[in-house]
């Protein structure tokens, strides 16, 4: 367990991750009375991967994200209330009820937005890298995708050209074992995605993405790197989602009980608490505390954003250019 972080940080690393599982949970649940519109992909399972990698990251940092976005926005500081409002489709949601669940962005956090093409993250994140380079404001760039993504040119190209530029990127791989529905044995043909690295001249490493104290130490490695000038990083978390790929997905291609054993097994949060109190760092009622405001707050968010306006025909070509 990493001795950088106090108590205070512990905590807010908790409640993060319990807001992303709860935020999800509860989508889970309101996507099947029909009232949200579009597709939602859920990030539940994953809570340990976004959290250690943002913790270490301010507001003038820049992520892309993935069609699986509401955890990392979390993460990031994007407000929960404007979340919700967003997947409802409401006018006062982060971008206007307009973007729905893969597009969230919010600049002001850094966050450049989900983004329901495969790959495209990571060449939108080499420019924001590239940006805070000339700028010499030690801002770094963090692309998540995933690893079916990993096959795509998109994140290849971007990877050489980081390499070659030394431009502050974490090109950070989250492998869920998953793309869609064919197992990552199927289509990545190193026993891991971070065995590319050496192709492209950066470091690779390899941690169990479940394990918040994992990911943090390695995140907080790569992203020293970033700042200190010394390149890029791969950085592949491995981890699992608990739902379908999408809302509705039947997951006839995982085996029976799968997604239960892990809940059971390698909870990103369970494990969190367990280290946590054994080390005398937090204690049960800490956690409890926080569980209960986090799921006021995600029912509060959820009433506010059936009560909110939708978006009328005059926002319809409001937003459509945004500068920079």
């Amino acid at each position: 367990m990493t001795s950088q972080l106090k108590k205070e940080d512990l905590l807010r690393a908790y409640r993060t991750m319990r807001e992303i599982r709860e935020f999800e949970d509860r989508l889970h649940i309101e996507f099947a009375t029909g009232k949200i519109p579009g597709f939602v992909h859920l990030y539940s399972g994953e809570e340990a991967v976004a959290t250690g990698v943002c913790m270490h990251l301010t507001d003038e940092d820049r992520i892309s994200s993935t069609h699986r976005g509401h955890g990392h926005c979390i993460a990031k500081g994007v407000d929960i209330h404007g979340m919700m409002a967003e997947i409802y489709g409401k006018k006062t949601g982060t971008c206007g009820g307009k973007g729905g669940s893969m597009h969230i962005a919010d600049l002001e956090k850094g966050m450049m937005g989900a983004n329901g093409i495969v790959g495209a993250g990571p060449p939108l994140i080499c420019g924001a890298a590239l940006a805070a380079k000339f700028k010499g404001n030690g801002g770094v760039g963090v692309a998540f995708f995933g690893d079916g993504a990993s096959n795509q040119g998109t994140i290849l190209e971007s990877m050489n050209l980081a390499s070659v530029w030394k431009l502050p990127v974490i090109f950070l791989n989250e492998n869920n074992g998953y793309a869609e529905s064919t197992g990552v044995s199927y289509n990545v043909p190193t026993p891991n995605i971070a065995d590319r690295a050496a192709g492209f001249g950066m470091p690779g490493v390899t941690v169990d993405g479940n394990d918040f104290f994992a990911v943090y130490e390695a995140a907080g490695e790569a992203i020293r790197r970033a700042r200190a000038g010394e390149g890029p990083t791969l950085l592949e978390c491995k981890t699992q989602r608990y739902f379908g790929h999408f809302e509705g997905d039947a997951m006839t291609y995982r085996p029976n009980g799968e997604s239960q054993n892990l809940r059971k097994t390698k909870d990103c949060l369970k494990i969190f608490a367990e280290k946590a109190i054994a080390a005398g760092l937090v204690t049960a009622a800490e956690l409890e505390a926080i569980d209960k405001e986090v799921l006021a707050l995600i029912e509060d968010s959820v009433v506010k954003a059936l009560a909110a306006p939708k978006p009328t025909a005059a926002d319809l070509l409001t937003g459509v250019y945004v500068s920079y």
